[in-house]
């Protein structure tokens, strides 16, 4: 690899657009993780998938590595430099190029964030459900193949994708798929660059689906004693068939933490937050069933709101949950991980978890997307204090092996990147060596965010 002669061409050929400034190296370095600020050697923010090709068509030539950067949100450093390189930024590619409103599809550029396209589509009387919490940008929902609190009514971002229009290793331009809503032809090179977290090429547009805007909505509260009935609450839930669009768990520390940061004064036990849509009999119906289903459960103070203020403010308390746990402990080393399982376990592995919390120095609260078997935890240690950093990593390490042995996965929603790569072969097993020989097949020399995603292949370009 010649840095130099990389930067003096890609210099040449971007000008202004190319920063080499220590500021704007260091933001493109991190994400909201808590893994070392690692700085490319240079930053392109770049207009066009043209010139993303002509970028790494100059950084294949000299062997440099290509980090893509959106929003900059992720949770595992993913967009970190371990070893240098080129960091593509493509928040200015951030135009909705079409919406097909008889087909329920758009066609994007990769720096669109969920917010702005919701926002476009408002007034069509659409809307697109994938809700992570933060404000990402679609390319990079894309790469960590993200999901959230509408996944277990609408689906993941896989369910999303029609096709995409990707940068290769070698900068050549390709297109995955067509708007068909399925294709028997030839290998699923969408789903293949969904979740391979720049590893593979830049996702720079996409095809997405998108629905119409439900007559009726509806969202509330319900409070538990405890996390078994808690979860057991959304187990019954889920095998009822009841369409719930949103359905998250809350422990008794997270609401305290929500009530502290945001002036609130829910009851401090597990809480479930959850949302219905629908037409408007529908949805009385579903909330009918869920409240007298809750009530056997255990469940008590069921609340529903309907005006969207009222839907706004519950939710954005809820997506406040980070800030939150961090205010708790200002100055602390935060950790955001999650892992997911098969529902019937949700309530065993929630437990525990919580069990292992209380019993360690940590600080930490927890929160689920339980209608599909996915949990986080928000952990907290002073990164001065040998003791704790040691009780964090346990603490995440008994986490996740405990949700592969109960047949579930190391992340669920937050991608592997740097943190979660030694857990990857632990639940893969051979079917790693195959995800080596995919990487190596598409990039042949390595260049495409190097040191992320596949133990075992992080060595420098």
């Amino acid at each position: 690899m010649n840095k130099d002669l990389a930067i003096s061409d890609l210099t040449a050929r971007f000008g202004a657009k190319l920063s080499l400034a220590s500021a704007d190296r260091e933001q493109h370095g991190a994400d909201e993780s808590s893994h070392a600020v690692m700085m490319p050697d240079a930053v392109l923010h770049a207009g066009t998938t043209e010139e993303v090709a002509d970028a790494v068509r100059i950084c294949a030539r000299h062997r440099m590595p290509v980090i893509p950067f959106g929003a900059g949100t992720s949770l595992e450093g993913h967009v970190t430099a371990p070893h240098g390189g080129l960091t593509i930024d493509l928040s200015l590619m951030n135009r909705v190029l079409a919406v097909n409103e008889a087909d329920l599809d758009v066609r994007v550029q990769a720096g669109v964030t969920r917010q702005a396209l919701n926002t476009h589509l408002r007034d069509k009387g659409l809307f697109f459900p994938v809700d992570p919490g933060a404000d990402c940008t679609l390319g990079g929902m894309v790469g960590t193949r993200a999901s959230g609190t509408n996944a277990v009514r609408y689906g993941t971002m896989r369910e999303q994708l029609l096709s995409l229009q990707v940068v290769t290793a070698t900068g050549e331009i390709i297109e995955t798929g067509n708007r068909a809503r399925k294709s028997a032809a030839g290998y699923d090179l969408t789903h293949l660059f969904a979740g391979s977290e720049g590893t593979l090429g830049v996702v720079t547009e996409m095809s997405l689906r998108v629905y119409g805007r439900p007559e009726k909505l509806m969202a509330g509260v319900c409070h538990f004693p405890n996390l078994d009935a808690a979860t057991s609450a959304v187990i019954a839930t889920i095998q009822m068939g009841l369409p719930v669009a949103r359905i998250e768990l809350l422990d008794e520390l997270s609401v305290k933490a929500v009530n502290t940061y945001s002036g609130l004064e829910h009851k401090e036990a597990p809480t479930l937050f959850l949302e219905f849509h629908g037409s408007a009999a529908a949805v009385d119906a579903e909330v009918s069933a869920f409240s007298e289903l809750a009530s056997e459960m255990g469940g008590s103070d069921i609340e529903f709101a309907e005006r969207q203020e009222d839907i706004n403010k519950l939710w954005h308390a809820r997506h406040q949950l980070y800030y939150a746990t961090r205010a708790m402990a200002p100055g602390k080393h935060i950790m955001t991980t999650d892992v997911c399982v098969p529902i019937s376990r949700l309530g065993d592995c929630m437990r525990e978890t919580r069990f292992d919390m209380d019993e360690s120095p940590i600080v930490g609260t927890m929160v689920g997307h339980v209608g599909d078997g996915n949990f986080h935890t928000i952990l907290l240690a002073d990164p001065n204090n040998l003791g704790e950093m040691r009780a964090l990593d346990d603490l995440h390490d008994r986490m996740v092996t405990r949700a592969i042995e109960m047949g579930g996965t190391c992340t669920g929603e937050h991608g592997i990147g740097l943190g979660k790569m030694k857990y990857l072969e632990q639940e893969k097993g051979p079917a790693l060596h195959l995800m080596r020989q995919i990487k190596a097949a598409l990039d042949p020399i390595g260049i495409m965010n190097p040191g992320k995603l596949l133990p075992g292949m992080d060595s420098e370009p």
